[in-house]
């Protein structure tokens, strides 16, 4: 493991566990609309907007790009938290380095195969525990949990991090998301339990 990030929560609150989270060992599957289908030879991930370079990788192009293990904290807005997941994957700015972000770009809009999206400020992606996953404890990330790559945000609830993520757009103006538009917080800080907006 590289890196140990739980205790990031120094940066936003006096506990580990946010102001109404009980800890669970288990990770339970929460999603829209279920698992969508999806075949390694013809996933893509795509990155477009404010970018110099629009960039768009297979899966065996994106598995090669610098990579990083974590053990995170992962906290859900249902009010569950589960402690000590190891997450592989690429580190956000990583991918934005790659594609060149444009002075302009202010937000990031995460798009997935399900249809789902969510919005973040610029500013709260570009830190080196939001990670592009795609092992969790040394295995492939499980369908459910949004193999074959989803996004974690231990600094938010899980809603900010898309399963089945396959695109990340640079916006110029903030666009809100799938869960965002119906009325849960654009900003997700669990600590000060943003659950809705």
């Amino acid at each position: 493991m590289d890196e140990d990030v739980t205790d990031l929560y120094r940066e936003f609150g006096d506990s580990r566990l946010p102001p109404g989270q009980r800890e669970t060992d288990d990770f339970p599957v929460l999603s829209k609309s279920g698992t969508p289908s999806w075949t390694p030879e013809t996933w893509s991930f795509d990155v477009w907007g404010a970018v110099d370079d629009e960039r768009s990788y297979d899966l065996e192009e994106f598995r090669g790009l610098p990579a990083t293990t974590q053990r995170q904290d992962f906290h859900c807005v249902t009010g569950w938290s589960t402690f000590d997941c190891e997450f592989t994957g690429v580190p956000f700015p990583t991918l934005a380095a790659e594609a060149g972000i444009r002075d302009e770009a202010t937000h990031v809009l995460f798009h997935a195969l399900d249809g789902y999206t969510t919005d973040l400020p610029l500013s709260e992606c570009l830190r080196e525990d939001v990670l592009f996953a795609y092992r969790l404890d040394g295995d492939a990330l499980p369908e459910p949990h949004g193999g074959p790559l989803r996004v974690v945000t231990p600094h938010k609830y899980a809603y900010k991090g898309a399963k089945w993520v396959d695109g990340v757009e640079f916006l110029t103006e903030t666009e809100r998301g799938y869960w965002e538009q119906r009325g849960y917080s654009a900003s997700a800080n669990p600590w000060e339990e943003e659950r809705y907006g």
